[in-house]
């Protein structure tokens, strides 16, 4: 029987939710036996943000403190897709590919599934109640309501975020 190929993007950020989202995948969805696969690791940096005063002005910060930022955002988006890749680095035949992207990550994701004709996302979830999700928004659940391919959700199981250590 013919494999597929397959092009499954998985969303990484700081988060050990993501990390374990990626894990997951890698055991579960990922097969070595199928050498057609391609990963795609996803990271969006935030866009810049303009504060608004209390009279409704737009206050812009100097060039200098904006490439501070940008270069932090560089920074850890490039930890994040190190961290990510090392992850999967045992793979042997799957193609690993990354990309990183500014926006809210909501539209992002869903924007880059689109254009890429993935055939399914990859979210770890950050477990957030119902309050934090209606001040926050939750990406994964924007995800599945608006991506045209399948999307996967993670959960982490509570007794592997107690006995799970930071890198």
């Amino acid at each position: 029987m013919a494999t597929k190929e397959r092009k499954i993007l998985v969303a990484v950020d700081e988060g050990e939710e993501s990390a374990y989202g990626l894990s997951w995948c890698l055991k579960n969805v990922v097969t070595e036996n199928n050498s057609k696969d391609t990963l795609v690791l996803l990271y969006v940096k935030p866009p810049h943000v303009v504060y608004t005063g209390l009279d409704g002005t737009g206050y812009l910060f100097s060039q200098e403190i904006i490439a501070t930022m940008d270069k932090y955002k560089n920074e850890v988006a490039d930890t994040v897709i190190d961290k990510a890749k090392k992850l999967c680095q045992d793979l042997q035949d799957v193609k690993v590919e990354t990309r990183v992207e500014i926006g809210d990550p909501r539209d992002v994701i869903c924007n880059v599934a689109e254009k890429m004709s993935v055939d399914m996302v990859v979210l770890g979830s950050h477990g957030y109640g119902l309050i934090k999700r209606a001040f926050l928004g939750s990406v994964s659940n924007h995800c599945a309501q608006n991506c045209k391919c399948p999307v996967l959700i993670v959960k982490r199981p509570k007794n592997v975020a107690a006995t799970s250590t930071s890198t």
